[in-house]
């Protein structure tokens, strides 16, 4: 079961105890769920009880308790525990990884993307308008620009950027692009303005000085400085495309030994890297929502780090044959991968396959 299968179960449960007469409320439009968070337990968490428990008339604990019959026992759930003021924390089914999986290497790199890329219905521009984002003429705000840009068409809106000033050489070194240079002419641009970068990123290179530039937060003061190339794991960059190359590698290595990914039933699957992968859709949103791609580059290393103690799992060792859960862990291995992929294009850096 998909996050967004689990969206719409949750909301069927709600309809269901609506028709039972056990609710009164309107079955809200949408049901969030998450990983759980600190007290929590579980794959996922739905703080549904709380949304409801207003128009319901009753305390949120009671809104979950009346829930639970209704969630425990669907197919692909396993159990669902009660925790805080009301939250709903639900454990998934030994097939949960594999339809996970399966949809992430169904949609590749534009997993997590809108369904319709180009419509106009997407976030900020719902009658068909234009996101205009405006910068100065400063590198660093061109480049969040860019990258906010990017994950804003990947969510379906459409998208100008205009800054104060541009130097050519952006483009080349950093494969930056406006679209306009001028002062805001827009009635009401959406300003990109983080805090400048202390140095000049560009003798890092591409891929390293954007990472430098985007991963920090906007209010925070990035640090520009050789930290960036080290090719080792205190550098969250190089975790992250360490972590994509490992994965492709092990795809190599599987078809020497004669056999290819088959998304199933993963018994030993970190259950951090599942909540990671399954989270991606909500955090590329979130960043298009929020003109935040350090959100982003945040949730990459999250995943490597939940993916490298994995991976030397996913072959067999020694005499092993390969097996049905051998396939499926490469099969989880090249989901890890593909959403590192994606989300690195999306910041506008490489994924190399080798490393």
């Amino acid at each position: 079961m998909t996050p967004a299968e689990l969206s719409s179960t949750v909301l069927h449960a709600v309809r269901r105890a609506v028709d039972a007469g056990e609710l009164d409320v309107t079955v809200p439009a949408r049901a969030v769920v998450a990983p759980p968070g600190p007290g929590g337990c579980g794959d996922y968490a739905t703080n549904i009880a709380l949304q409801l428990a207003r128009p319901a008339g009753q305390p949120p604990y009671r809104v979950a308790e009346v829930l639970r019959p209704y969630l425990v026992g669907v197919d692909g759930v396993a159990d669902v525990v009660l925790t805080g003021p009301g939250f709903l924390n639900i454990s998934l089914g030994g097939a949960a990884p594999a339809a996970l999986v399966e949809e992430i290497l169904s949609a590749g790199t534009r997993y997590g993307h809108a369904d319709v890329p180009d419509a106009p219905d997407a976030p900020d521009a719902p009658d068909g308008s234009v996101v205009r984002l405006h910068c100065p003429h400063d590198l660093r705000a061109v480049v969040v620009a860019d990258a906010v840009a990017r994950v804003l068409r990947c969510q379906g809106a459409l998208v100008r950027v205009t800054a104060e000033g541009f130097d050519r050489e952006w483009t080349a070194a950093l494969g930056v692009r406006v679209d306009g240079v001028g002062p805001a002419r827009a009635s009401l641009p959406v300003t990109v303005r983080p805090v400048p970068a202390p140095a000049d990123p560009l003798p890092l290179g591409r891929d390293a000085a954007r990472w430098a530039l985007l991963h920090p937060a906007a209010h925070d003061r990035p640090r520009i400085g050789d930290e960036h190339l080290a090719q080792r794991e205190g550098n969250p960059l190089f975790r992250v495309r360490y972590a994509h190359a490992r994965s492709r590698a092990l795809t190599r290595n599987a078809a020497d030994l004669g056999f290819a990914a088959e998304p199933g039933p993963v018994p030993d699957a970190p259950q951090d890297l599942l909540a990671a992968l399954g989270d991606h859709p909500r955090v590329l949103a979130a960043a298009a929502a929020h003109r935040a791609p350090d959100r982003i580059a945040r949730h990459l290393v999250a995943v490597a780090d939940a993916a490298l103690p994995f991976l030397p799992a996913v072959l067999p060792r020694g005499g092993e044959k390969p097996s049905a859960a051998h396939r499926a862990r490469l099969a989880l291995a090249e989901a890890a991968g593909t959403v590192l992929a994606g989300g690195l294009t999306l910041l506008g850096i490489d994924a190399p396959d080798h490393l």
